[in-house]
């Protein structure tokens, strides 16, 4: 087996090569000097945004490409090129960036051409029985009488249902939550019937479906999220909701193409993208950060770039620990961070493989039979399952472009325990990959698979903890709780510092590609809000034909561009 490196961004030069054109961070213009922490979807859609409105933006990104976790893994064998997403594989409620996009004056869809799955993605159950996600909604009750005639009818209900209840919950998803005083807002008091936070989410799914089976089929999507769905608030049965309603939908690439084109964007904007440059502190006159202290190309002597505004995409915790003193945090110190709860992490095989697997669909799930015993080892016991849930990205069946001809990339997830004093991923990694490896052979009818890798890399939450920099290797960042949402989840304009702002996965209003850049969105709006520069827009309002209440089987054959995010 040829174990073959990963290869620098494709798109790398095009970036360099417009950074090459400017020195410092200080361009023409009048604006203020804004520095961003990282160049993930947030750090991204932020860069575009505040450029766009007069912003001086400099981006710093640690590793040797933008995105983050979403961006590329690829590696050259003697066959060709694989090509892999590293984080994100489901393209989720494509609106919320193609507002974004449109802000910029650009068409997301012409820039990212995409494809819209169907079936979405197939759940093989443990406990028996399979089911092909579709938006035809005929079907899906079709598959749901199948699997358990009492159960027939209530699909088109539970979309009419979840239709209302996003309606309600959008202005919640597009705002910041400053203080418990914005709980007073009259649209949030409209909202808690249609949400019933009294229930978790498995409860709010059982006044839908008495079948279990089919109570997961609409919310293992809370996975990521990073929770399980007896824990998980009931408000987050909107995001099986926008599967059906607005789409699965496959970038041509990867979403690594939508990072990677968003970094282009953004450089096109003016924005000066470092790669290969860490950041090694900051330099505060009281609470403000002033300055950023980085390495330049992964090391030398070292810059210091002075900002006006920063902008933190990196994770939260890990930036908290690593770059803001404990005694400036009032709200975040490093004793209250160790009281909070923190998401799963996965554990990720990269397979490029001889072959190509017509038969398995671009996006397949296997529940594990006891699934409320695979959460509970997850999320309470801490240690790693005999039988684990585990998802297959089969890309290639829709994008052949991401393998050599002949070939085929598997991106394998397994949702597992963040860091554990019960697993020693040194020590534990071996077996678990073997079990997964069984698992894929077994319950996705891959034949053989050992012998057919061509290419392998392995991320455990180890690796995201050390090489990724995320706190804990909780890759979905603070848990999703209600005592760590709204007000109470670290405040898109920063409470503990001056003139910083937060996006990404550890703000509001969450984890997830869509809420992400959603956070985006509004931490550039209250930031140009402060610096007195051109409004930022918000949200599209009112809303565009595609939440009219409609079917899903309606939806699925419009031609409007919606979109939405997941992984597994």
């Amino acid at each position: 087996m040829l174990r073959a490196a990963r290869t620098a961004s494709s798109r790398r030069s095009v970036v360099d090569g417009e950074r090459s054109e400017r020195s410092g961070n200080k361009r023409p213009g009048g604006g203020p000097r804004v520095v961003i922490v990282g160049a993930g979807p947030g750090g991204l859609a932020s860069a575009m945004l505040l450029a766009h409105a007069g912003a001086q933006v400099t981006v710093l990104e640690r590793r040797d490409r933008p995105g983050g976790r979403t961006s590329a893994i690829e590696a050259d064998v003697p066959e060709g090129r694989f090509r892999f997403d590293t984080g994100p594989t489901f393209f989720l409620y494509p609106r919320v960036l193609g507002e974004i996009f449109a802000a910029v004056g650009r068409d997301l869809m012409t820039e990212v051409p995409m494809t819209r799955l169907d079936p979405q993605y197939r759940l093989n159950f443990g406990s028996g029985g399979r089911l092909d996600a579709t938006p035809d909604v005929a079907e899906m009750e079709r598959q749901i009488a199948a699997i358990n005639p009492a159960d027939a009818g209530r699909f088109a209900d539970f979309l009419a249902e979840n239709r209302v209840k996003l309606a309600k919950f959008r202005p919640i998803l597009e705002n910041p939550f400053s203080s418990w005083k914005d709980l007073a807002n009259p649209t949030l008091a409209k909202m808690l019937p249609h949400v019933r936070p009294w229930l978790s989410l498995d409860g709010e799914l059982k006044r839908h479906f008495s079948d279990p089976r089919l109570r997961v089929a609409f919310s293992f999507q809370s996975k990521y999220l990073g929770m399980s769905p007896f824990r998980c608030p009931s408000l987050f049965s909107i995001l099986s909701f926008l599967e059906y309603e607005h789409g699965v939908w496959h970038p041509t690439g990867g979403c690594a193409a939508v990072s990677e084109r968003m970094a282009e964007i953004a450089v096109e904007l003016g924005v000066d993208l470092r790669l290969d440059t860490e950041v090694t502190g900051l330099q505060f006159q009281g609470k403000k950060p002033v300055a950023v202290e980085c390495s330049s190309d992964g090391g030398g002597d070292g810059e210091t770039v002075r900002c006006d505004a920063l902008v933190i995409n990196a994770d939260f915790g890990r930036a908290m620990t690593r770059l803001v003193p404990d005694r400036l945090r009032k709200n975040w110190t490093n004793a209250k961070l160790g009281k909070k709860k923190f998401s799963c992490s996965t554990y990720m095989l990269y397979l490029g493989i001889e072959g190509v697997e017509e038969e398995l669909p671009h996006h397949t799930i296997y529940i594990a039979e006891d699934y409320e015993r695979n959460l509970r080892e997850i999320e309470t016991d801490r240690v790693l399952s005999e039988d684990p849930s585990v998802y297959v990205q089969n890309a290639c069946v829709t994008d052949p472009s991401l393998a050599p001809a002949g070939c085929s990339t598997l991106y394998i997830l397994a949702p597992v325990t963040h860091e554990s004093p019960h697993v020693d991923w040194e020590r534990d990694a071996p077996a678990f990959r073997e079990r997964v490896l069984d698992q894929v052979e077994a319950k996705f009818g891959v034949k053989n698979l050992r012998d057919r890798i061509r290419f392998e890399q392995q991320i455990t939450p180890a690796d995201w903890d050390g090489g990724y920099e995320i706190h804990k290797g909780a890759t979905f960042n603070l848990a999703h709780n209600l005592s760590q949402m709204l007000h109470l989840r670290p405040r898109n304009r920063f409470e503990d510092l001056e003139g910083t702002y937060l996006v990404g996965g550890g703000t509001h209003p969450g984890s997830g590609l869509p809420v992400i850049y959603e956070s985006a969105r509004i931490s550039s709006r209250l930031l140009a809000q402060d610096y007195g520069l051109p409004e930022v827009p918000s949200a599209a309002l009112p809303a565009p034909a595609a939440e009219e209440p409609q079917t899903a089987e309606a939806s699925a054959v419009s031609e409007e561009p919606v979109v939405a995010e997941a992984s597994v």
